[in-house]
């Protein structure tokens, strides 16, 4: 499809099916409670296609540390681990009070 044909009426980019749904996905994956919890389910929309909707999950499935279940209503339960860089602790400095210089 060339870019002429993905514009909408007034000039505007129309994203395409797979661009929605990947921009949809990747909101839920990245929301702060998605992060707390470290899973998210997603569930496939009327207008999701079928095609859109294998390309994400085959795509999702080859990523490595993510571990996908598919729901018995069409869903599919993502899940993963914390990266190392989550897992640091993060130091506390003391505050050490300075005599008055006076």
């Amino acid at each position: 499809m060339s870019e002429q044909e993905q514009q909408a009426p007034h000039g505007r980019y129309e994203m395409s099916g797979i661009e929605r749904l990947g921009l949809r996905v990747s909101n839920m994956i990245n929301h702060p409670v998605a992060q707390i919890q470290r899973w998210v389910t997603i569930h496939r929309l009327d207008n999701d296609g079928e095609r859109e909707w294998k390309e994400v999950t085959g795509l999702l499935s080859e990523t490595d540390g993510i571990d996908m279940t598919f729901n018995d209503d069409g869903s599919v339960t993502l899940r993963w681990e914390a990266s190392a860089e989550e897992d640091r602790l993060v130091e506390v400095m003391e505050r050490v009070e300075e005599a008055a210089p006076f």
